[in-house]
C-alpha cells in the first residue's frame, strides 16, 4: 500500500520523521490508509509556505480564483468513484452517501468560484469636507482548516473553498479518521491550477493532533481558523485561538430537535423524521436526535415512524444491498449501544432497532424518553431517534430548547404561520418548517448557537468570516486642524 505524504508548497513529502500512522476500515479491520504522521516542524513549514503564497495569491483577480475553483468542480465531479472507495474503506460510508457529498461538495466549490465577485465594500459619508470614505474587504492571510469525517468531502470542501475565494492562503489538517478522503480534494483543488503553496495540507497520528494543532493556531502568519468537529475539540480550539487573538469559526456539535405539531402532516413527519434521523446512520451534525410530538397524535406518529424505521437496514456498505452502512469504529457502536441500555433501563420503549453486531447499529426507535436518560441531553452522533410526548406548544418549546446545543431544528404543522412562530421560539443557527433537519446549501448561511459553535459558512456570511474589513480614506482638499 502507498503512504500519502505531506501537501507543503504543492510538493508532497514524508514526514520529517519519516513516521506514518495508520487508519482502518471499520467493518473489516483492514488497512484502508497509510499516512505521513507529521511533525511540529512539518506544520511550519507548512504555514511557512502558505505565507510565501499568500501575497500573490492575495492580489489575484477574482476570474483567476473564479476559474481555478470551477475547473476544481468538475475535477472532482470526475473523480467521485475514487471519493466513494476512499469514504466506503475509511468510514464505512455507503455509496449513496459518498456520491450525496460529491454533488454537494461540487456545488459548494462553484459557489465559493461565484463569490469572487462578491466581495463587496461600501463608500460610507464622511463628516470631513473632501474626504472619500471607503469600507473594503481583503483577504486576512493564512487559514488553517480542520473538518471531521463524517460528511468528508462536504465539509472538507467548505473548510477550504471560501477562504480560497477570498485571496486566502490555506493549511489543512486532515481527519486522522480519513486522510485519504481529505487528500483527495487538495488534490482536486492543486489539479485545477493553484499556484505553488496556496493550499498545504498536514496528516498526523492521533495521538500528535493536539501538539500540532497548538503549533499550527501559534504561528504568527495564521490569521484565522475554522474547525468543524464537536464541541469538547471546538472548546480547546477556541481557547487556543483566543490565546493568540484568533478569530475562529466553530461549528461543532447538536442534538436536533423535531417538533410535530397536532396539526402537522403526519406522512411527511414521519418521513423527514425518518431521513433525518437515519441519513448516514445518524452521523450528521443536523442530525434529528429528539422527536418532541404533541400527545394527541403521539400514538399514530410513533407507530407509523417505527415501522418506517424497520425498514431501514443497516449492513456492509461494500455490498450495497442495505440503506445504511456502518458507524465509525466500534467506539462509537459501544457507546451508542450504553446510551440505549440506559434509556430501556430507566423505562425508555424499544419500538425498533436497538441490535448492534460490530460496528453495525440497525435504525433505532426509543419512545417515553425523560430528563433522567442520558440519551435525553448527549449527543448521540448514531442511527438512534429518540421521542418526547407533550401536551402543548409551550411545552414543545421548552423541551426542543432544554439542550445545550442549537444547530439545526425542525417543526411540522399545516398552519404555516403557527408552525413559523413555533420556529423563531426555537433556540437553534437552523430551522426548517415543514422539512428535515438534515439540509445543506452551499449558499446558505450555515452555523449553530449556543454549544454549537460560532461563525457562519457559506454565501455572503463566508465572505466575512474569511476578510479583513478595513476603513480607508483619500482626501481632496485642505484640512483645518485644531493645532
Amino acid at each position: 500500500m502507498d503512504t500519502l505524504g505531506l501537501m507543503i508548497g504543492s510538493e508532497e513529502t514524508d514526514a520529517s520523521s519519516g513516521a506514518t500512522f495508520e487508519r482502518h476500515n471499520p467493518i473489516s479491520g483492514n488497512v484502508a490508509t497509510r499516512a505521513a504522521a507529521a511533525t511540529v516542524d512539518d506544520a511550519i513549514a507548512a504555514v511557512d509556505a502558505a505565507a510565501a503564497a499568500f501575497p500573490a495569491w492575495s492580489r489575484s483577480s477574482p476570474r483567476e480564483r473564479r476559474t481555478i475553483l470551477s475547473k476544481a468542480a468538475d475535477i472532482l465531479t470526475a473523480k467521485a468513484p475514487q471519493f466513494v472507495e476512499a469514504m466506503r474503506a475509511e468510514i464505512g460510508a455507503t455509496a449513496g452517501w459518498a456520491q450525496f457529498n460529491v454533488v454537494l461538495a461540487s456545488d459548494m466549490l462553484r459557489e465559493a468560484a461565484a463569490l469572487t465577485t462578491q466581495i463587496n465594500g461600501e463608500v460610507i459619508p464622511s463628516n470631513r469636507p473632501g474626504s472619500l470614505a471607503m469600507a473594503i474587504r481583503q483577504p486576512a492571510g493564512v487559514v488553517m482548516s480542520m473538518a471531521p469525517w463524517n460528511a468528508p468531502i462536504i465539509l472538507g470542501v467548505r473548510s477550504l473553498a471560501t477562504p480560497l475565494a477570498c485571496g486566502n492562503t490555506v493549511v489543512m489538517k486532515t481527519s486522522e479518521i480519513c486522510p485519504r478522503t481529505h487528500r483527495l480534494i487538495i488534490d482536486c483543488l492543486n489539479e485545477a491550477g493553484l499556484p505553488k503553496g496556496v493550499l498545504n495540507a498536514i496528516s498526523n497520528a492521533p495521538d500528535d493532533a493536539a501538539v500540532i494543532v497548538e503549533a499550527l493556531i501559534a504561528q504568527p502568519a495564521v490569521r484565522r481558523v475554522n474547525f468543524t468537529g464537536s464541541t469538547r475539540v471546538g472548546r480547546i480550539i477556541a481557547e487556543a485561538a483566543a490565546r493568540h487573538l484568533k478569530p475562529a469559526l466553530l461549528e461543532l456539535g447538536g442534538k436536533a430537535p423535531f417538533v410535530v405539531l397536532d396539526d402537522a402532516d403526519l406522512d411527511a413527519a414521519v418521513a423527514a423524521a425518518a431521513f433525518g434521523a437515519y441519513m448516514n446512520q445518524g452521523q450528521i451534525c443536523m442530525s434529528t436526535e429528539r422527536i418532541v410530538v404533541d400527545e394527541t397524535i403521539a400514538d399514530a406518529f410513533v407507530e407509523s415512524l417505527a415501522t418506517k424505521a424497520k425498514t431501514l437496514k443497516a449492513g456492509d456498505p461494500t455490498r450495497g444491498d442495505t440503506p445504511l452502512g456502518s458507524v465509525v469504529d466500534a467506539t462509537a457502536a459501544n457507546r451508542i449501544g450504553q446510551l440505549v441500555k440506559d434509556a430501556v433501563g430507566k423505562g425508555a420503549e424499544l419500538l425498533a432497532g436497538g441490535s448492534i453486531d460490530g460496528t453495525v447499529v440497525q435504525a433505532t426507535v426509543l419512545d417515553k424518553v425523560t430528563p433522567s436518560m442520558r440519551i435525553y441531553s448527549e449527543e448521540t452522533f448514531g442511527p438512534v431517534v429518540t421521542i418526547v410526548r407533550v401536551a402543548s406548544v409551550d411545552e414543545a418549546v421548552r423541551v426542543a430548547n432544554d439542550t445545550e446545543y442549537g444547530l439545526s431544528a425542525a417543526v411540522f404543522g399545516r398552519d404555516v404561520n403557527r408552525a413559523i412562530a413555533v420556529a423563531r421560539r426555537i433556540e437553534s443557527g437552523i430551522c426548517h418548517v415543514n422539512g428535515p433537519t438534515v439540509h445543506d446549501e452551499a449558499q446558505m448561511p450555515f452555523g449553530g448557537v449556543k454549544e454549537s459553535g460560532y461563525g457562519r459558512f457559506g454565501g455572503k456570511a463566508g465572505i466575512a468570516e474569511f476578510t479583513d474589513l478595513r476603513w480607508i480614506t483619500v482626501q481632496d482638499g485642505p484640512i483645518h486642524y485644531p493645532i
